[in-house]
């Protein structure tokens, strides 16, 4: 892969048309503004991260979380840039020094397809096809969009969101570069390659546009035909930022919910600074301690943020070295794992060390899997009773539903599959406060007060 044809300010939808600009932002600069100042990114502030959305403590949402992970993607992006200009000076005067930018709107939207209650939405998306009312659709369905919906995919969904042209909307989605775009689609694979994890990076619907970006910039095929079922599928290597973006979200999601966990009190501060400090050699460690005693550092929660950003500048750090050495791989697309898998092996071993007792203290307690619970239910309800309207749209229930639909999405389609999908559309864009809404009020619990 070649840096000239990878940074691209080519827009979807807008390939052949000429936009007057009113100011100096750069390309990609307007696709961060353009971002920020959207909808469904504002949504974000009502979507769980890890811990029920805060009360009287806060922790961190979606939206909280989306905006670290894009201060840790400029740092990284800007770190990158830099060094691969000072090794080939014949950079300098090209897009490349943009790749802080570019890293960090990728990493604005990197969740924005996640559906309401994180994780346990997106299972009981798939498992209501699977395992659930739906399964008969199998029958009605094409075997590409069985297996989309079968592994719906937050990720998949943040491209779709991006990119495809709902009902009202200009042709390009959101009109974003075909840069941005290729940076945030971390499995660039249709799901009939997902393989055992599940994890791909565009439907059916939205492949001949990732297919078009692809080709625009360079990004080597490394497979196309059909699976073991014989369903069609393509995979291709990752734009070589997708890895920044994905190393800024492993930083934060880590170190960020150690934090949330110590103010939660889930972690006494032993245990917290035992994990950020493991980080460091024993001297280091050391001064860190003895500079939060000349800052006058006196809070256990002050102290834990500050043990948390030296935490994070060391990872961010690493996984910049990481790059950079296995930089001829990455372009080459052949580069096997994450930056954070590539670190050294003291701070590759404390990451772990902070992934086991996430897994066995934070992602396993009461509060986190209280709401798994709950949303798990909520989701597969919704799934229930907008999928059965869109099957059966003539019915006098099914048209009060769907009325309470967003006109953006083609609920009112000829088309089974294209109403399908806009319900998984609908009930993905949510919020935990909505879907939670829309749940008490069309089982009764909760009527309008006139």
């Amino acid at each position: 892969m070649d840096w000239n044809k990878l940074l691209t300010n080519k827009r979807l939808g807008q390939e052949y048309r000429h936009s007057e600009r009113h100011d100096d932002r750069t390309e990609f600069k307007r696709d961060y503004d353009r971002l920020i100042f959207s909808a469904p990114f504002r949504r974000l502030q009502n979507k769980t991260q890890v811990f029920p959305l805060p009360g009287s403590i806060f922790v961190h949402n979606r939206l909280t979380h989306s905006l670290e992970v894009a201060s840790v993607g400029m740092s990284l992006g800007n770190d990158v840039a830099s060094r691969i200009i000072a090794k080939n000076p014949h950079f300098i005067g090209t897009m490349l020094p943009e790749i802080g930018t570019i890293v960090s709107t990728a990493c604005l939207a990197h969740d924005m397809g996640n559906p309401p209650f994180g994780h346990s939405g997106e299972k009981a998306i798939q498992t209501f096809f699977t395992e659930g009312k739906g399964a008969y659709l199998q029958e009605r369905v094409s075997p590409e969009l069985w297996s989309d919906i079968t592994h719906f995919e937050g990720n998949a969904n943040a491209f779709r969101l991006l990119a495809h042209r709902f009902k009202g909307r200009r042709e390009g989605g959101f009109v974003m570069t075909y840069t941005t775009l290729a940076s945030i689609v971390k499995y660039p694979v249709s799901s009939t390659f997902a393989g055992k994890k599940g994890k791909f990076g565009f439907f059916q619907e939205e492949t001949p546009i990732y297919q078009k970006i692809a080709s625009e910039m360079g990004i080597p095929q490394l497979m196309a035909g059909s699976n073991e079922s014989d369903i069609k599928g393509i995979a291709y290597a990752r734009h070589p930022l997708v890895y920044l973006v994905e190393a800024a979200d492993d930083i934060c999601y880590e170190i960020m919910d150690i934090e949330d966990a110590h103010k939660l009190k889930i972690l006494s501060f032993d245990e917290t600074s035992e994990l950020l400090l493991g980080f460091f050699d024993e001297d280091t460690q050391k001064r860190i301690r003895q500079r939060i005693v000349d800052e006058g550092i006196t809070d256990d929660n002050e102290k834990v943020i500050y043990m948390r950003a030296c935490a994070i500048g060391k990872l961010e750090n690493c996984c910049v070295d990481t790059f950079m050495e296995h930089e001829d791989e990455i372009m080459e697309g052949s580069f096997k794992g994450s930056l954070i898998d590539g670190i050294d092996e003291k701070q590759r071993l404390a990451y772990k060390k902070c992934t086991k007792t996430s897994l066995k203290k934070i992602y396993n307690s009461k509060p986190v899997l209280d709401v798994e619970l709950s949303g798990y239910k909520i989701m597969a309800t919704l799934m229930e009773t907008f999928i059965e309207a869109a099957v059966h749209p003539d019915r006098f229930y099914s048209q009060q539903l769907i009325q309470r639909v967003s006109s953006q999405y083609d609920i009112n389609s000829p088309n089974l599959e294209t109403r399908i999908m806009a319900i998984i559309d609908y009930i993905s864009g949510m919020t935990d406060v909505y879907a939670l809404e829309i749940y008490q009020k069309i089982n009764g619990i909760s009527l309008p007060l006139v």
